[in-house]
């Protein structure tokens, strides 16, 4: 058995993206992003049940682990999916798991 002291640098961020995608609320509010779409709150608000409250609070920790990108856009804040970096760290993991087998 391997023991490791340091965690590998592709590896480096995925923790945080791995525990936002986690919960099933924020996996709901990705689902709600169509290929390329931005939405602002009002819009993420109206697929879910939860509160206005409650989905910022979601919003922030996909935006905090770099899963969602913003932009203000005169009042209001529009939110997509981060794909390059949800893609870049699917696939580290994937390739530490293929080269181990």
């Amino acid at each position: 058995m391997k023991y490791i002291t340091d965690i590998p640098a592709e590896f480096k961020d995925t923790a945080d993206i791995f525990i936002a995608m986690g919960d099933e609320h924020r996996q709901r509010i990705l689902l709600a992003f169509e290929k390329g779409e931005k939405l602002n709150i009002l819009q993420i608000v109206s697929t879910t049940t939860l509160s206005r409250t409650a989905i910022t609070h979601h919003l922030k920790v996909l935006h905090n682990a770099k899963v969602l990108n913003s932009e203000k856009i005169g009042k209001e804040v529009h939110f997509w999916i981060n794909r390059l970096i949800v893609i870049e760290a699917l696939q580290n993991v994937l390739s530490y798991i293929e080269q181990e087998t």
